[in-house]
């Protein structure tokens, strides 16, 4: 049983090996990722995992097509995966001594081409964020193409007060529900 990871990120790969797994194959879906006219954050992080998912699924016929995508957001606000300074500075200062809720879809399609989704529901809290503490963010660059201008694995731990949720989600994959729907489509754990 092959198992292909439609995605291209380092962090997915190393998730999924802390469970065990080894993708026999990594190929990344290139999908317009683009948020739909007043779509919803757990809508539309739901819609590119079955996306990435199915385009995937197309190349790799008769595999195991497992994708992800999470999404930061504030409110009904989808932030972005931040590439510029000045994008990551404006999602620190708005994710600041406030809540925010990250959503981690992922989408199993089974060699008989079957999808199954889930949808990890969590929530971050930032201490208050002083000018300083976020310049020396920027300056570390670890916001380049994080959903959010943050990845919670390296130095922005120490400016998060609280989680509620998964950890491995808020980094980027589910574990729980990612090892329940391999072992759902009878791909060997344990």
């Amino acid at each position: 049983m092959r198992l292909i990871l439609a995605s291209a990120s380092p962090r997915r790969r190393d998730l999924l090996g802390q469970i065990g797994v080894v993708p026999d194959a990594v190929d990344p879906a290139d999908i317009d990722e683009t948020p739909r006219k007043a779509e919803l954050p757990a809508a539309y992080a739901a819609r590119v995992a079955a996306e990435k998912a199915a385009l995937v699924a197309g190349r790799h016929a008769g595999a195991l097509i497992l994708s992800g995508d999470t999404v930061v957001a504030a409110g009904r606000r989808i932030l972005p995966k931040t590439e510029a300074e000045d994008e990551a500075r404006d999602c620190l200062s708005l994710l600041s001594g406030r809540r925010h809720r990250v959503f981690s879809a992922i989408t199993l399609i089974d060699g008989k081409g079957v999808a199954r989704h889930r949808l990890s529901t969590n929530m971050v809290t930032f201490k208050s964020l002083n000018p300083t503490e976020i310049d020396a963010y920027i300056v570390s660059r670890e916001w380049r193409g994080k959903a959010g201008g943050y990845a919670i694995q390296g130095r922005a731990a120490g400016l998060i007060r609280a989680i509620q949720g998964s950890h491995s989600a808020i980094m980027g994959l589910p574990l729980y529900e990612t090892r329940a729907l391999l072992k759902a489509a009878g791909y060997p754990l344990d």
